[in-house]
C-alpha cells in the first residue's frame, strides 16, 4: 500500500496512481514488494524539526527516509518518507530540472533508500542517481503507455 500525506502545506500530488504503478515496477524491478509506504510532503520548518529531533541535524534537506522494517534483509518496503515541497521547489529550479521532475527524483530517491542505496560516499552517490535515472526512465515509458 503506498499512502500520500501532507502536513505544513498545500502541496497535491498529481497523477497519484501512476506514481503508484511506477513505484511498484521500480521496486519490483529491485527485486522488492512494497508492503507500506507512505510519503509525506511537508515543509522546510516541518521536515528540519524531524532531522533536529530524529537524526540529530539542525539543517534543511529536500527528503528524509525511514526504514520501517524489522529485519532488514527481507525484501519487503516498508517506510516513511519525508519530503520538503520548498526544498525540492528551489532544487528544481537550480537544477534545471523544474519542479515537477524534481519531485519524482526526490520520490523515486526516497524508495531507493528504502530498497538498499545509500549516497554517503561520492560512488555510491553515482550510483544512486544512476538508479534514479533508470526509474525516471521507467516513469516516462509507463506514463506514455
Amino acid at each position: 500500500m503506498i499512502n500520500f500525506f501532507t502536513e505544513e502545506t498545500s502541496f497535491k500530488l498529481k497523477g497519484k496512481l501512476l506514481i503508484k504503478r511506477w513505484l511498484k515496477e521500480v521496486a519490483e524491478g529491485q527485486g522488492y514488494k512494497i508492503s507500506e509506504l507512505n510519503y509525506i510532503f511537508c515543509s522546510d520548518n516541518y521536515l528540519l524539526e524531524i532531522n533536529k529531533q530524529y537524526l540529530g541535524h539542525d539543517y534543511y534537506t529536500d527528503i528524509i527516509t525511514f526504514d520501517n522494517r524489522d529485519n532488514l534483509s527481507e525484501k519487503i518496503v516498508l517506510g516513511d518518507i519525508f519530503i520538503s515541497v520548498d526544498t525540492v521547489s528551489v532544487n528544481g529550479t537550480e537544477y534545471g530540472e523544474g519542479f515537477e521532475r524534481e519531485m519524482l527524483r526526490v520520490i523515486a530517491h526516497g524508495l531507493l533508500h528504502l530498497i538498499g542505496y545509500d549516497d554517503v560516499t561520492e560512488d555510491l552517490q553515482l550510483e544512486m542517481r544512476a538508479a534514479e535515472n533508470v526509474a525516471l526512465e521507467k516513469f516516462d515509458i509507463i506514463k506514455a503507455k
